[in-house]
């Protein structure tokens, strides 16, 4: 407390000064007038200089002050005009302050206290009871408008700087999305190309007839990766309200049968099964349950030297479990990548659940996404 009190603004000081002068004048000039006015005229003026830091206390000397001078000024030989400059300051300081229910309660009630007794015990005209009371209520309106300014800009800045968040939030959110695609493109498609052409030449050796259909594989899987990066690379290119129009939607799980056939090509059994009535699902739900049956059809694919995969669609009222199941090598020794990650921040994301554990033999990730 003693450091703020010793740090005063240079605006504080200057209007200490010019309050403290025009209350001094009057006592010195004509007439000089006794000490003890003198002293009264310095405590109504001087101690706005820390009113910021203790506008409680400084109020009750200034007020005190100037209460005692209003009773005492009549004994004087020679009339005195001196106006409450003090008073003013201070009411407006702290009519702008934010304060306490109670402290605020403590301030008026003072206030009220030492006008009525600045009035009453001099028993001042009528005239000096709308002057005094007419200025000090224009002080406190004039305060209480300039707390209320500060109110609104601070609400301005607040809302600015949540803004502010929610946007570099929706950011994040899409450059983590954006990632995950990629990632799941790049995995999926790719990944079935490097297999494909890896094979094709032991294919075209041993049996030429299937080769059209190896590189017929390889080529669709390409056209995919290409549309879906185009995809994504338009959504960092351009503005959101472009997109809005322009657009294609993205992948859900009415694409499974692409990524069942992808399987297939790969040179894996794959099968899919439906059970239930299929529901409406929102588009983050769709993509989620699209992005890990791609996932995990990828997983199989290239780490688990499997034979056969099944992909199980079941369906009911409140949500849909996704059951993806190979009879490949298992979990011994599986360490959650990027993509496993992913499939649990999209899962996630949407609310749902998901679980990676092994087969027996094999390996069976399951996902529980919420359907409405």
């Amino acid at each position: 407390m003693r450091a703020d009190i010793l740090r005063v603004q240079r605006t504080d000081v200057a209007v200490a000064l010019v309050v403290t002068a025009l209350t001094l004048t009057p006592s010195l000039v004509p007439h000089v007038r006794p000490w003890w006015f003198v002293t009264l005229a310095v405590l109504m003026s001087a101690p706005v200089l820390w009113r910021r830091h203790a506008i409680l206390s400084t109020g009750v000397i200034v007020g005190s002050a100037t209460t005692l001078m209003a009773i005492t000024a009549q004994s004087l030989p020679q009339s005195v005009l001196l106006l409450p400059y003090g008073v003013l300051v201070c009411t407006y300081t702290f009519a702008a302050a934010d304060l306490s229910r109670t402290r605020r309660t403590i301030g008026i009630t003072g206030l009220v206290v030492g006008v009525a007794l600045s009035l009453i015990v001099p028993r001042e005209d009528l005239e000096t009871y709308r002057y005094l009371v007419t200025v000090i209520v224009a002080a406190y309106a004039l305060g209480v408008g300039a707390r209320a300014r500060r109110a609104r800009r601070d609400a301005v800045r607040e809302r600015e700087g949540r803004i502010r968040e929610e946007r570099a939030a929706a950011v994040a959110r899409e450059r983590t999305r954006i990632a995950r695609d990629m990632h799941d493109i790049v995995t999926h498609s790719v990944g079935l190309i490097l297999i494909q052409a890896e094979t094709g030449p032991l294919v075209l050796r041993n049996h030429p007839e299937r080769a059209k259909a190896v590189f017929e594989s390889i080529a669709a899987a390409g056209r995919d990766a290409v549309g879906q990066l185009r995809l994504i690379l338009g959504t960092l290119r351009e503005s959101d309200s472009v997109l809005g129009a322009t657009r294609e939607p993205r992948p859900g799980i009415g694409a499974l049968p692409g990524l069942v056939d992808n399987a297939r090509r790969a040179g894996l059994e794959a099968s899919a099964e439906v059970h239930g009535e299929p529901r409406d699902l929102s588009c983050d739900t769709d993509t989620a349950a699209y992005r890990v049956v791609q996932e995990s059809l990828t997983n199989t694919i290239r780490h688990a030297r499997a034979k056969t995969v099944n992909v199980c669609l079941h369906w009911n009222a409140d949500n849909l479990q996704i059951d993806v199941a190979d009879d490949g090598r298992g979990a011994g020794d599986v360490r959650e990548g990027y993509g496993m990650i992913g499939m649990r921040e999209r899962v996630a994301a949407c609310g749902g659940r998901l679980t990676i554990q092994p087969g027996s033999p094999g390996f069976t990730v399951t996902a529980i996404l919420p359907i409405g």
